[in-house]
């Protein structure tokens, strides 16, 4: 992949934060302070610009902060894990429908806390300061400048995305791996691409195979560098790569090679079958969905 100057700017400021976020969690000794989201908003937005990720600065404090607090707040409560898991789906929906926002990693920083039983008020004030950062970097650059307002969420998207959130939760709970309930990145694209007016068959496994690429990513490297800093300083380029040799831009595989990091024992050695897995089943539905809907809409114009 090519990168004009500014591209590898951006690109270089990106990885400079995502580093920096590692080597205070490595000061510190504090893995709740390694959010691996951080790694896909950075890129969505400092590099990539997403439009719906960028048009509204201030929800990229707003919405990962809100839902992060609902993660924590709901893993603190006793409840088994699979039902934190949906109850904390089902609140992020209604705190994004309130907010009027879809920014897609919202999902991520919610699960977060559930996924690495985050108990520390060092997680709070992470993800408080890294999305401010974020935040305050695309207003000064003028980044959301022009873009026009996005569509609200549609209740049919949010039934679809909870709909197969508690199925899968289900699945995974009844396979004896309530673990495999959520992989953030994985429902991060399947809430964007379900926003989407189409999804072709071709995208969606350039998207599984980008995803479960990533995870093995971070698995394997850290396997070898026991390292938060080197696997992050490795793995993150590798994800590059990968996405440049598929002709991707998903800011969401930039989280596997993170969320590799901080997850429990059993989660990790899993994570890329996990990937992989709830990657064909999420994003199998939406391009079934997308099939479905546009069948029914050419069936109606030709009427």
């Amino acid at each position: 992949m090519h990168l004009e100057r500014k591209e590898l700017i951006d690109y270089l400021v990106g990885f400079a934060l995502v580093l920096s976020m590692v080597g205070i969690a490595t000061w510190y000794q504090d893995y709740e302070i390694i959010l691996p989201e951080i790694g896909a908003l950075t890129t969505g937005t400092w590099i990539y610009h997403k439009r719906d990720w960028v048009r509204q600065p201030i929800k990229i404090f707003l919405a990962p902060s809100g839902t992060a607090v609902i993660g924590f707040i709901v893993n603190l409560l006793p409840l088994n894990y699979p039902t934190k898991v949906v109850a904390t789906l089902l609140l992020i929906l209604i705190l994004l429908c309130g907010l009027h926002s879809t920014l897609a990693p919202s999902f991520a920083t919610g699960l977060l806390p559930i996924i690495v039983n985050a108990t520390h008020w060092s997680f709070i004030i992470a993800i408080f300061a890294f999305t401010l950062i974020l935040m305050a970097g695309v207003m000064l650059r003028g980044l959301h400048r022009g873009i026009p307002a996005g569509d609200p969420l549609k209740v049919s998207h949010m039934l679809i995305f909870l709909t197969a959130g508690v199925l899968w939760t289900g699945l995974v709970w009844l396979s004896g791996n309530p673990q495999m309930a959520a992989i953030p990145p994985v429902l991060v694209v399947f809430f964007e691409t379900l926003q989407q007016p189409t999804y072709s068959g071709k995208m969606a496994l350039k998207h599984v195979a980008a995803l479960s690429g990533a995870a093995t990513i971070g698995v394997v490297v850290h396997l070898i560098f026991a390292s938060w800093l080197l696997t992050t300083l490795i793995s993150l380029p590798l994800v590059f790569i990968l996405l440049a040799f598929l002709r991707l831009k998903l800011p969401a595989a930039y989280a596997f090679p993170l969320l590799a990091l901080v997850l429990p024992e059993a989660m990790f050695q899993h994570l890329p079958l996990a990937a992989l897995l709830a990657a064909s089943f999420f994003l199998g539905i939406v391009f079934t969905y997308k099939q479905v809907v546009n069948r029914i809409r050419l069936a109606a114009e030709n009427d």
